[in-house]
């Protein structure tokens, strides 16, 4: 019989009111059955919904939805990551209140989320700008402070001229803030910070034991935190008066065995040296304050032209007094990274070497090849990084860059400067504490008061939370809560004297960094309810963009360890599994040239296939347009799909389907139109092969195990094991395969069945239809739905338990045999698994191939390897 077209414009929102009325997707604490925490990344609510977050969202869902069908306590919540300087740009820009702002985003993303069907505990929803929030993120930051976690200091910072803020070392790209893209400058600012390196040893080690996160991301993270063996080695300063009351240098060194190959000693502009000498020398004084306006990221050092200053001071070789080495003063040199000075190699570090080659200074190899020639071993423009063997080093000569670093150190340690040990061993981290001050108002504030009588006092709990003012005003440049007229006025609560507040928020990334903790029991008074923590904790399966596998992950990480330490958690690692998905990307379109250039919607383009080739115009008026690179969705380069468009065309059930079936998950999906419809086509098509069996709710569902029915139980049954394996592992687009497979071999009987087919037949189908609707129900939940009540299922589709296969149909009654001639692979045989050695050697003589290789020649010998490989020597 006819029927009418899947309409996903009455199905859809008919299946959300469902879900809703039952509150199905509400997760309870007390439930007794295993957990399992699903998370996605909380989205910041610019204002609309992307299709990266479609894909995100989606991978999420599917998770959600198997796990629960499979029998476990899901907890699947939602939550906004509101604070942050884009709101506070906003207000500025729009004459609006960043909470106004806000909150309207979060109220039009919350709806375009729902409409995608996602299975989320709404229940639990909060923003990291609710009072409620972040008055428990300032109880946290009390109890960090009373555990001497926390802590006040003057400091180097990035300041971003354009957000008028600080920025984390993590947050500057390119010497650019990465928000505004402004050049970042440095300036002495008294910041707070976490002590993050304090655990740095831990958040090291512990990256051996989260096996189920991607390598990339665990490599990403110990590069950062960069933990090195090395010496720190003190350099005599030869006596010279404007040198001051310094008497040394101390240099951090991973390769003590290049010591033979310093060309002179470089310090940062702002070590205490350099300062020194700034005092009474211009050039010194104007070279470090231009040096001090570039980014303080070691990208942006690494990036930048080497430049570097002559200090006239020189330092003895440690391994030789006579020799005397000029001090430099350079501009790739960090005072945060080390000690703040270095001695250079420059035939070991390319840094160092360009460096030399600039300013004339000497280039001695000291470590070449272990296959190479002392003699003739010469270093031009490339350094030579690698380990090998020792040259041009005295004593050193001959020996393993190992061993080289064993003797120098041995020497050092027991060569006493002035009484003490002229090097130590010493184990140094590249990871630095975590600045969190942050000059705006859109932001947590942070729970201290400035007393001139009693310093730096926290505000008591009982005055929590300390609520951020309504009455801002934007329109003078820096920190409206400096500029507010009472709010910063507060009475000290040690002595009663007046006081002021500290006006700095904190970093966003502390809203961030904990948020996944606060929704096991999001309602509390306190910052945890702690047996709801340690039930839920850790994330099962946290998913989410590769670009945060430093910044955020690392800061839960430091996070949820703190929290530890003040009995907020019982457990360190937040994240059990970790998956990073790919982006969303799309063709770009334009028109004109250069800085004429006009970038098109894909909305507003016809693409064409013409004599073989793809042409594209503009559907208004025809002009010929330019397709160009396929990159990710932006708004400047206008290659954006909204979803709402694509629910509204083609339904959200479309929409999951194509992003989780055009790629692996972890790699990036290409958006096409084509795409699109041909995962319109499959919800189609499934609905009209179930809806058109209208037998389907009459006939009881059962696997066969002979007959007719046979083959299509075998089929759904080795497709249900597969699609649960391949679910279990992220693959979604393997399981997505296997469906249209799924689909093209039930089509066919499904079509057939008529009121005479056999009845195990009929039963057989029933049954295979019920697995596919539940195999489909996490991936097209309202289609699935509308399918299980045409089947006859009992309850919801999404409340269904997931199907078992029966283990007497998915055994695999063939193997695939490798077959070699002569030891070079040729071909495949597919032979019944039971095939005795016999039947396997006739199978292959049979072979066109090995005919081919035989040329009527009988083989000299055939070995099977039963059930692996079988190789016949010619």
């Amino acid at each position: 019989m006819a029927t009418e077209r899947y309409n996903h414009r009455d199905a859809e929102p008919r299946w959300q009111a469902a879900w809703d009325d039952q509150s199905i997707f509400k997760t309870d604490n007390a439930d007794p059955r295993e957990k399992y925490y699903v998370l996605e990344m909380f989205p910041y609510p610019s204002g609309r919904v992307h299709m990266g977050h479609v894909r995100n969202y989606t991978m999420g869902d599917v998770v959600a939805r198997y796990k629960r069908a499979r029998g476990f306590n899901v907890l699947h919540p939602m939550g906004w990551d509101a604070f942050g300087m884009p709101a506070e740009n906003a207000a500025m820009e729009r004459g609006v209140h960043p909470a106004t702002w806000t909150y309207q985003n979060i109220a039009s993303m919350k709806a375009q989320l729902k409409r995608m069907g996602l299975s989320l505990d709404w229940s639990r929803e909060f923003a990291t700008c609710d009072v409620a929030y972040y008055a428990q993120q300032q109880a946290l930051f009390l109890d960090f402070l009373d555990k001497g976690l926390v802590y006040r200091k003057q400091s180097k910072v990035n300041w971003d001229p354009v957000d008028n803020t600080v920025l984390a070392n993590e947050q500057v790209v390119d010497g650019r803030g990465w928000r505004s893209g402004a050049l970042v400058e440095q300036r002495e600012l008294t910041q707070w910070f976490f002590r993050i390196t304090d655990f740095a040893d831990d958040l090291l080690s512990s990256l051996d034991t989260l096996d189920q996160w991607p390598e990339k991301v665990r490599l990403m993270q110990k590069n950062w935190i960069g933990r090195s063996e090395g010496l720190s080695i003190r350099w005599q300063i030869v006596p010279n008066a404007r040198a001051g009351d310094a008497t040394e240098v101390e240099v951090y060194t991973t390769r003590p065995d290049t010591l033979f190959g310093a060309s002179f000693l470089a310090i940062a502009a702002d070590h205490p040296l350099a300062r020194a000498l700034s005092e009474t020398n211009a050039e010194i004084d104007a070279f470090c304050a231009e040096t001090r306006h570039a980014g303080t990221s070691l990208a942006a050092q690494e990036t930048a032209e080497k430049k570097g200053i002559d200090t006239g001071l020189k330092v003895r070789h440690p391994l030789d007094p006579s020799w005397e080495l000029p001090v430099w003063i350079a501009n790739f040199v960090l005072m945060d990274y080390g000690t703040g000075a270095i001695f250079a190699c420059p035939s070991g570090d390319q840094r160092d070497l360009d460096f030399a080659r600039k300013y004339g200074l000497p280039v001695v190899p000291v470590v070449m090849p272990r296959d190479g020639d002392a003699a003739s071993f010469t270093v031009g423009d490339e350094a030579y990084t690698g380990d090998g063997v020792m040259i041009n080093s005295r004593f050193l000569d001959g020996l393993s860059t190992e061993d080289a670093f064993l003797r120098v150190a041995e020497t050092l340690e027991a060569t006493e400067l002035d009484g003490r040990p002229q090097a130590t061993r010493k184990v140094n981290f590249r990871l630095r504490d975590w600045g969190i001050s942050r000059q705006r108002y859109w932001g947590c504030p942070i729970p201290v008061i400035h007393c001139q009588a009693c310093g730096v006092v926290p505000v008591p709990k009982a005055d929590l939370p300390v609520k951020l003012p309504e009455d801002v005003t934007f329109d003078r440049p820096g920190n409206p809560l400096d500029n507010h007229p009472t709010w910063r006025h507060v009475a000290c609560p040690q002595c009663g004297a007046d006081a002021r507040r500290e006006t700095d928020t904190m970093d966003t990334f502390v809203d961030s960094s904990w948020y996944f903790i606060r929704f096991t029991a999001p309602w509390e008074t306190q910052p945890t309810e702690r047996a709801a923590c340690d039930r839920w904790m850790p994330v099962d399966q946290y998913i989410g963009g590769i670009e945060h596998a430093i910044l955020h992950l690392l800061y839960s990480r430091f996070f949820t360890r703190a929290m530890k330490e003040t009995g907020h958690a019982g457990l360190s690692e937040p994240f059990k599994g970790l998956f990073t998905q790919g982006m969303v990307v799309h063709e770009t379109y334009s028109r004109g040239e250069g800085i004429h250039r006009e970038w098109l919607t894909p909305s507003s383009v016809k693409i064409e296939e013409l004599d073989g080739k793809r042409v594209g115009s503009l559907i208004e008026t025809g002009e010929t347009i330019h397709i160009g690179s396929i990159e990710k969705m932006s708004k400047s380069k206008k290659n954006v799909v909204d979803p709402d468009d694509i629910i509204d065309s083609y339904g959200a059930d479309t929409a999951r389907f194509f992003v989780l079936s055009d790629s692996p998950p972890d790699r990036d999906v290409i958006w096409s139109e084509a795409g699109v419809e041909g995962a319109h086509r499959f919800v189609q098509r499934v609905w009209r092969l179930i809806s058109e069996a209208d037998w389907l709710a009459q006939v009881e569902g059962r696997p066969a195990v002979e007959g007719e029915g046979l083959a299509i139980s075998q089929i759904a049954h080795k497709t249900l094991k597969a699609i649960q394996n391949d679910l279990d592992n992220l693959a979604f687009n393997k399981a997505v395969a296997r469906l249209y497979e799924f689909v093209n071999a039930l089509a066919g009987p499904l079509t057939q069945a008529t009121a005479g087919t056999d009845e195990s037949l009929r039963a057989a189908l029933k049954d295979a239809v019920s697995i596919l609707v539940r195999l489909i129900a996490p991936m097209t939940p309202h289609l699935a739905e509308e399918c299980w009540s045409v089947i006859g299922g009992e309850g919801l589709a999404a409340t269904a338990a997931w199907p078992a296969f029966d283990d007497r149909l998915v055994v695999e009654n063939e193997v695939t045999l490798p077959v070699q001639i002569n030891g070079k692979k040729r071909g495949d045989l597919t032979i019944a698994r039971d095939a005795d050695q016999s039947a396997v050697e006739q199978a292959v003589l049979a072979m066109e191939v090995v005919q081919a290789a035989l040329e009527g020649r009988t083989p000299k010998k055939i070995i099977v390897v039963p059930q692996r490989i079988v190789n016949v020597v010619v």
